[in-house]
């Protein structure tokens, strides 16, 4: 992963460097790009955190960093203009951030995995929590005793007690997020986890019973697929729980974090039952997602422009036609739509998009990134269409008070000359947001603005 995540670094300074005189022009009120700014760097910060603390694989954060990186050079593209204008060229700026951004954006885009499974706690090792951690968590019991039904917020707090250590605490919280949201198989999973991690690694009934109706509903479901196995193990099933085990191996990606730890559970279990260990069961082929080696990857680095684009609609092309013929593999739809974003092809982008939201309708991030993909060289000023607004509607209904859908809506009625609509969708935002939230600032500012209309 070195390598990708090595390239999106680079890519990012070079599109900073480059396209940043050519897209500066007069100022936009309210401005989206600081909003956005903002959000995006609290993400990175949020996402080190999490790697650091082992709550995401390293091959899935920098996966994930590629992707926010990329949404942060988009809202640099279309930064605030000084007061003294300069013409924009935003054509001339896209061809150079796609001429750039082709060979190492695009190029991981089609063969990164999102869907590779996490380890589940048992296999991570958890980083000492940092000394703001516990006002985190303080923080967050305000949050929910305020709001008793955010189930997000629950959650929060189920994560940050659990990097506590407090596992009790941990618990209560994902239990009263799963209770909100019992369809949220994140939400269970992560409730089982915990019970597990409370009781020093040992699947109580409680656990087992939490991971066997996660099963029932979601049988592909792999942490509770690994949770059921392990609970096998210790009652002694050491057959049962192996043969589980390379089942789940045999349909993960070698690259998985995941097998390394099935192939230390299969090796421990074989040992307490005294017998040999058999050899992890080996990756599915069709696992591996198209796109080129390393090789390749460093070739397409040296190619003109013509060529390195070419090879990137190919490869492109080629995931396209295998969609069609696998029509439900939602990560495929969604790595589709990363690839179409990164060529410019934004209506592409949003229909893939919109194949993996059918595969998954509860999920507000897929149509978040479909937004994502389809302002992503829009002018500030022009208006949003009635595709990002139908959009932003459903984000709405799947998360009343998502910052991103709430910006934009407000945005949308304030170009509509409607700004007692706008007024009432930023209010929203800001008590959505922390009190000590960078973003309300630019959330007030916009409150402001629409004053004097």
């Amino acid at each position: 992963m070195l390598l990708p995540l090595a390239l999106a670094l680079v890519t990012a300074l070079v599109l900073v460097i480059v396209i940043g005189p050519l897209v500066r022009g007069g100022k936009a009120a309210p401005e989206r790009g600081a909003f956005d700014r903002a959000v995006y760097r609290d993400q990175l910060r949020e996402l080190e955190r999490d790697r650091d603390r082992g709550m995401i694989a390293p091959a899935e954060a920098a996966t994930a960093r590629l992707e926010i990186e990329r949404r942060l050079l988009a809202t640099d593209r279309a930064a605030s203009r000084p007061a003294l204008e300069a013409r924009p060229l935003p054509g001339l700026a896209f061809a150079l951030a796609l001429a750039v951004a082709a060979g190492a954006g695009g190029i991981y885009l089609v063969r990164g995995a999102p869907g590779v499974a996490d380890q589940p706690f048992a296999g991570r090792v958890i980083a000492r929590a940092p000394d703001d951690l516990a006002k985190s968590v303080a923080d967050l019991e305000k949050r929910v005793a305020a709001k008793p039904d955010d189930v997000d917020g629950w959650s929060a707090l189920g994560r940050a007690a659990a990097d506590l250590r407090d596992y009790q605490k941990s618990a209560e919280a994902y239990r009263h997020a799963r209770d909100l949201a019992p369809e949220r198989g994140d939400v269970a999973a992560s409730y089982g986890e915990v019970l597990v991690m409370g009781a020093d690694g040992i699947v109580t009934p409680a656990a087992r019973e939490v991971f066997a109706t996660l099963a029932a509903r979601d049988p592909g479901n792999g942490f509770a697929r690994y949770y059921l196995a392990l609970a096998d193990a210790q009652a002694g099933k050491t057959d049962a729980a192996i043969a589980s085990w390379q089942k789940l191996a045999a349909e993960m990606p070698a690259n998985a974090p995941i097998r390394a730890e099935l192939e230390r559970r299969i090796a421990d279990a074989a040992k307490s039952a005294g017998i040999a260990a058999p050899p992890l069961a080996a990756a599915a082929p069709s696992a591996a997602a198209p796109g080129p080696d390393a090789a390749q990857m460093a070739a397409a680095a040296t190619m003109p422009p013509e060529q390195r684009q070419a090879m990137i609609a190919g490869m492109v092309e080629k995931l396209a036609a295998q969609l069609q013929a696998a029509p439900n593999d939602r990560d495929g739809w969604l790595r589709l739509g990363r690839a179409y974003g990164v060529m410019g092809e934004r209506d592409k982008a949003a229909d893939a998009f919109d194949r993996a939201a059918a595969l998954d309708p509860k999920n507000v991030e897929i149509p978040l990134q479909a937004v994502d993909a389809l302002l992503s060289d829009q002018a500030l000023e022009a208006p949003l269409s009635a595709r990002v607004l139908a959009l932003l509607h459903r984000i709405e209904a799947l998360s009343p008070d998502e910052p991103e859908a709430l910006w934009y809506l407000g945005l949308a009625a304030a170009q509509a000359h409607d700004p007692a609509t706008a007024a009432g969708y930023w209010r929203r935002l800001l008590a959505a947001l922390p009190a000590d939230a960078p973003e309300r600032k630019t959330v007030t500012a916009a409150l402001d603005a629409l004053k004097g209309k």
